[in-house]
Formats: structure tokens, sequence, C-alpha cells
């Protein structure tokens, strides 16, 4: 287990191994200040008894699979319920869990990760070889490829990247005074066990509202326990590189902004409702709402909602997830 390390100008990541993690991120301010903006630990052991997957990718199938089972091609597959009865971010030991492969690291340029995921993997169906590629576009853009190929069944594949976001410094407090601007106008709303219905739903006049700008804190209250909801990404024009816009977001104080695009149908908005108090790196205290996360994705137990877009890779087809970061001030 390593910590490798991506640099160009005044932007830098680091990214361990362990659950193809993002351990940081560092970009300056409107002052030129430089802070690192992502939630995580001083040590790789904070990773591995974590449960807020700060930084990791999540799969073989991110967020919730209902009843922790689904049936595929006439037999029905059991997972592990590791959420109030669901299966959620892949399992127990979800790649999050597991050491991935370093194929290939150039430090002001590229992190290549491989993982093999057996058949029966969490009671997942069929091998799978996972590839996730850190890639540094100029001086202010983060790409993460995430590609995946079945090698011997069909099976469902949702990959996710789940970086908690503080623009203003990962131990600058809350994130409610950020401002949030979400390009999606259809949210797909969920159970009390954020199980989705199988509905899409419209955003007009609700608090999941952002296709305008403002504060993640505007009308929090009306949502109860805080935000963490998929959002049906609208198509956008123009595109960057074939990704449509998901969401920007700003801190007020330091100026700090990111841009994301991606090619994925869905972004689940999460507030960081379930944070513990949590010692996390350079000696601060994280807790609740500390940071947020933005996961493009497939919709939620897209593999029980025939009606969502299909999760399900068959051998000779390929699995591809593609973000763009873009870090200014």
């Amino acid at each position: 287990i390593g910590v490798y390390e991506l640099g160009r100008g005044d932007f830098s990541a680091k990214i361990t191994n362990y659950g193809a993690t993002v351990v940081s991120i560092v970009f300056p301010d409107k002052n030129g200040e430089l802070g690192d903006v992502v939630l995580g630990f001083p040590t790789v052991d904070g990773y591995k008894n974590d449960t807020t997957y700060f930084g990791a990718i999540v799969g073989r199938v991110a967020n919730r699979i209902a009843g922790a089972k689904f049936s595929l091609n006439g037999t029905v597959y059991h997972l592990p319920a590791n959420d109030h009865g669901n299966t959620l971010h892949g399992g127990r030991i979800g790649f999050s869990d597991v050491v991935w492969n370093v194929e290939e690291h150039v430090e002001d340029s590229h992190l290549v990760l491989s993982y093999d995921s057996f058949d029966g993997d969490q009671g997942f169906p069929g091998e799978i070889s996972v590839t996730v590629t850190y890639l540094l576009i100029g001086t202010d853009r983060l790409a993460i490829k995430m590609q995946a190929k079945p090698l011997n069944m069909a099976t469902p594949i949702n990959l996710a990247s789940h970086i908690y976001w503080n623009l203003g410094g990962h131990s600058s407090g809350d994130i409610f005074s950020h401002t949030l601007q979400l390009f999606a106008s259809e949210i797909t709303p969920t159970d009390d066990d954020l199980i989705p219905t199988g509905e899409l739903r419209r955003v007009d006049r609700t608090p999941f509202d952002f296709r305008q700008p403002r504060t993640i804190g505007s009308h929090f209250s009306q949502v109860p326990g805080g935000y963490d909801v998929n959002y049906a990404v609208d198509e956008s024009e123009p595109k960057f590189q074939h990704l449509s816009k998901v969401a920007a977001a700003r801190e007020p104080e330091t100026g700090r902004k990111l841009e994301l695009w991606s090619n994925q149908p869905g972004v689940q908005f999460y507030s960081g409702n379930m944070i513990p108090a949590t010692k996390g790196k350079d000696g601060a205290v994280y807790d609740k709402y500390a940071g947020f996360c933005l996961e493009t994705q497939g919709f939620p137990d897209s593999v029980n909602h025939p009606r969502f877009p299909s999760q399900v890779v068959s051998p000779g087809e390929d699995y591809l997830h593609v973000m763009v970061f873009r870090f200014t001030a």
C-alpha cells in the first residue's frame, strides 16, 4: 500500500491504492493560498476502519440495492446486507476496501490502478477486470476514468468516486455557505431507507432545486436529515469532450470553485449527513456536514427498476465512467 502524488503548477493530488482513494487535493484560493479541499485521514489505517467512504472508489455497484438481492437472466443473486437490510456501495468488502494494483504512475501526468473482482465477489456474478485512471489535464483539471470489462458473465457495474469536498479547506467547518448549481431538473425520490421509489420527480418549487446557484444551507431545514438523493443529469450543450456539465460549486471566503462534467446519467448529492465525529488530517475533527459529495453514477437500485437506465454489462461490452473536475479561484 502506498500514496502516489500527481502535480502540475500549484495543483496537486495524492491517491492511495487502498480503495483507489483520493487522500488530498490541493490548489490555491483567490489570494494564492494553497489549501487541501478533500476530507481524509492522516494514515492508511484510518481508511481501513472508515465507514464514510472518504475519497474511495466504490463498487462493484455504488449506492443501494434494495433487499440485498436482484434477479438477472433468471437467477436471483443474494448480496451482503450492510445498510438496513440493503446493500450499500458493493457490500461489506467493496472496491473501497481492497488493495488495487499500481499499473503506472507518472507524477506530472497520471496514475493507473487495477483490480480483478472474482465471480461471487460480495455475491455478484462473474469475473470483472477494473481499471481507474487519475489524469491531470493542464494545471487546473483532474479526470477520473473508471473502466470495467466482464470476463465471463453479464453483471451489474456502477462505480462511483466518493470524494468529500470542502472548498474552504478540509478543516474549515460546515459546507452550508457553499454555493451549488446542479444541472438537473429531476430527482429519483426515495423511501425512508433511501431506496428509489422508481419514479422521476421534477425539482420545481422544491428544496431540491439547484438549477440556479444557491447556498447549500438555504433550504436545508426543509430536507429532514439533509440531502442524499440522486439527480437525473440534464443533457447539456455545449459539452466538454462529449461530457455533460453536472455541477458547479463555490466557497465565498476563499473564492475556490469546482466544476464537474461526466458521461453518467445521475449524480448523488450528499451533504455529509452521516459523518460521525472523526479525527481527520492535520489534527482536524470532522462532524456532520463537514463535506459534501457529488457522485456521478448510474441510477441507484437500477437492477430492481427496469425503467431506469440499465447497469448490466455483458462480456464483449465495456463499462466506461468519466469525470472531469476543473478547479479555479
